[in-house]
C-alpha cells in the first residue's frame, strides 16, 4: 500500500514507519517536527515536514490508506493553547477526513485515546460505555471520533483508543508513566510514588504500532477498539521497576485518586495478539540506558520541550 501517516516522527510513529517499510509499504512520513526527525533514510520512505493545519499542505491522491496519529499529545500540553490543540487535533482531522473521503482513499486508521471515558466507575471499561472527556485533549478526541465515523459509509474507518503506551522509541517520550518511573529509577536511584494503589491501562509501543499493521491488513475490522492488556497499579510498576534497578520507592500522597480498566476483549476476539509487556519496556528502557543510547534529557519530556521551544503561542 501506499500510505499516508501524520505525525510519523512522533513516539509512536518512529516505532512504526520501519514497520510499515518492512511490510513492503510506500510510507510518506508528514510530521510539523517540532521535536525534530529520527527517522533514518530508507527506500520507500518520503519526509515531509508540514504543518496538519494547512490543508493545502495535504494532497492525498494516489494513496490507499491514511494513518492518522497527529494530535497535541497529552492534557498538559493541550492546556498549554487550547486553540492550538482544537485547530490540531480536531479542526485538521475533520479536514484530513473529508480530503481523504473527497479523494477517494478506501482506508482511514484514527488514534483516539482510552482517555475519552473519563472517570468511570466499571470495573471494566468496554467501547460501549458513555464518553465522559475532561481535558481538551480527550475532547478533541471524542470530536475527532465522532468526524471519522461519520465517513464509515465511504471508507473502511478504524479507530483505536489506546492505553498508556511505554517501551523505546528513537523519538523518546519519559513523560509516561512506565518510561518515567523506569527512567526515575535509572537515573536516581528512587521512584517517587503518588499513591500508588491508582490503576492503570497500559500497552507496549511494539504492540501498538503491530496493530496498526494488523488493522491495515483486515480491512473487515471496523468501528472502535480499546487497546490496552495490561491493567496494573502505579505501585506494581513501580516496584517492577525497582526489580531491574535495585532503586528505593518514595510514596507520597496523591490528589488523583483515579483508577480504571481497560477491556480490550473486542479488539482480542479480532484475532491480534499482543507480544510484550510493561516488564518489557522496562528491562529495554534500562538495556538502553546502560549502553548509552539513552539519557534523562528535557526533549524526552513533552510539555518541557513545547516551553523550551515557545511552542505554546505557535
Amino acid at each position: 500500500m501506499n500510505i499516508f501517516l501524520t505525525g510519523a516522527c512522533g513516539y509512536k510513529g518512529t516505532v512504526l514507519v520501519p514497520k510499515l517499510l518492512a511490510a513492503g509499504h510506500q510510507v510518506t512520513a508528514f510530521d510539523i517536527m517540532w521535536f525534530d526527525n529520527h527517522l533514518a533514510p530508507a527506500p520507500g520512505l518520503t519526509v515531509v515536514q508540514g504543518d496538519i493545519r494547512d490543508a493545502d499542505q495535504l494532497d492525498l491522491s494516489g494513496f490507499d490508506a491514511v494513518i492518522h496519529l497527529s494530535s497535541v499529545a497529552n492534557d498538559p500540553c493541550s492546556d498549554l493553547n487550547p486553540l492550538l490543540t482544537w485547530e490540531i487535533s480536531c479542526l485538521a482531522t475533520m479536514r484530513l477526513a473529508d480530503k481523504a473521503a473527497r479523494q477517494g482513499i478506501k482506508h482511514f486508521i484514527y488514534a483516539s485515546s482510552g482517555s475519552v471515558y473519563g472517570l468511570k466507575d466499571e470495573d471494566s471499561v468496554t467501547e460501549d460505555l458513555e464518553l465522559v472527556p475532561l481535558s481538551e485533549y480527550n475532547k478533541t478526541k471524542m470530536v475527532g471520533e465522532r468526524v471519522l465515523m461519520s465517513y464509515s459509509d465511504q471508507m473502511t474507518v478504524q479507530i483505536v483508543r489506546p492505553a498508556t503506551v511505554c517501551g523505546l522509541s528513537n523519538r523518546m517520550r519519559l513523560d509516561v508513566a512506565v518510561n518515567l518511573l523506569t527512567m526515575q529509577a535509572i537515573s536516581k536511584g528512587e521512584i517517587t510514588v503518588l499513591g500508588g494503589d491508582q490503576t492503570r491501562p497500559n500497552i507496549h509501543i511494539d504492540d501498538i504500532t503491530d496493530l496498526y499493521l494488523f488493522l491495515l491488513n483486515r480491512p473487515d475490522v471496523q468501528g472502535i477498539y480499546n487497546a490496552g492488556f495490561e491493567n496494573i497499579s502505579i505501585r506494581d510498576i513501580a516496584e517492577m521497576a525497582a526489580k531491574h534497578t535495585g532503586a528505593k520507592i518514595v510514596i507520597k500522597p496523591s490528589n488523583d485518586p483515579r483508577s480504571y480498566r481497560v477491556s480490550s476483549a473486542k479488539l482480542l476476539a479480532t484475532g491480534f495478539k499482543p507480544t510484550k509487556t510493561v516488564e518489557h519496556a522496562i528491562r529495554e528502557i534500562v538495556e538502553a540506558f546502560k549502553a548509552g543510547k539513552l539519557k534523562d534529557e528535557d526533549r524526552y519530556y513533552n510539555l518541557k520541550w513545547m516551553q523550551h521551544k515557545g511552542l505554546a503561542g505557535v
